[in-house]
């Protein structure tokens, strides 16, 4: 996502969700951000939470640099870039900018990145730990979590035991 400081000055986000859970794993703001500011975030992710199989994005710079590439291909992930035009087809992280951009880009005047940063980071909070979310029974991310594991769980289980 991109907007404007107070002073004219562009900034960019990265956002990156799990589609599972639909949390929101990092907001990262940026004047133009390298594609090492990228693979700094997916490295943090993936120590974090494991690496993912795939990640499915858009064609920008960034994402489709020879860096960012040969990152992904060391990690063992697919990446899957939408088509050109068609943000149906990353529709959870199309709905999820929609939200971030209503509320924190669109409703404040900022006047450093730093502010924006600050902001993107109390927001995400409360997000994945206090908003409830319709698409998830009505718990918020980090509370549907555990729920899916034990669901994954219990139907592994299941599928075992048939």
């Amino acid at each position: 996502m991109h907007d404007v400081l107070y002073d004219g000055r562009r900034f960019r986000t990265l956002n990156v969700i799990d589609e599972a859970n639909r949390e929101a794993l990092a907001i990262q703001v940026a004047q133009s951000p390298p594609a090492s500011m990228l693979i700094r975030t997916m490295d943090r992710l993936v120590d974090w939470y494991g690496a993912p199989q795939s990640i499915r994005m858009d064609n920008g710079p960034g994402m489709t640099s020879h860096d960012f590439v040969e990152w992904a291909q060391r990690k063992g992930i697919t990446l899957n870039y939408i088509e050109p035009g068609e943000p149906n087809q990353n529709a959870y992280i199309e709905r999820f900018n929609r939200t971030f951009r209503t509320e924190v880009p669109d409703a404040y005047l900022f006047n450093s990145i730093e502010q924006v940063q600050a902001i993107a980071d109390d927001w995400l909070t409360q997000y994945n730990e206090y908003r409830p979310h319709d698409a998830l029974g009505g718990v918020p991310p980090k509370q549907f979590m555990p729920r899916l594991i034990t669901t994954t769980a219990a139907n592994s289980r299941n599928q075992l035991s048939s």
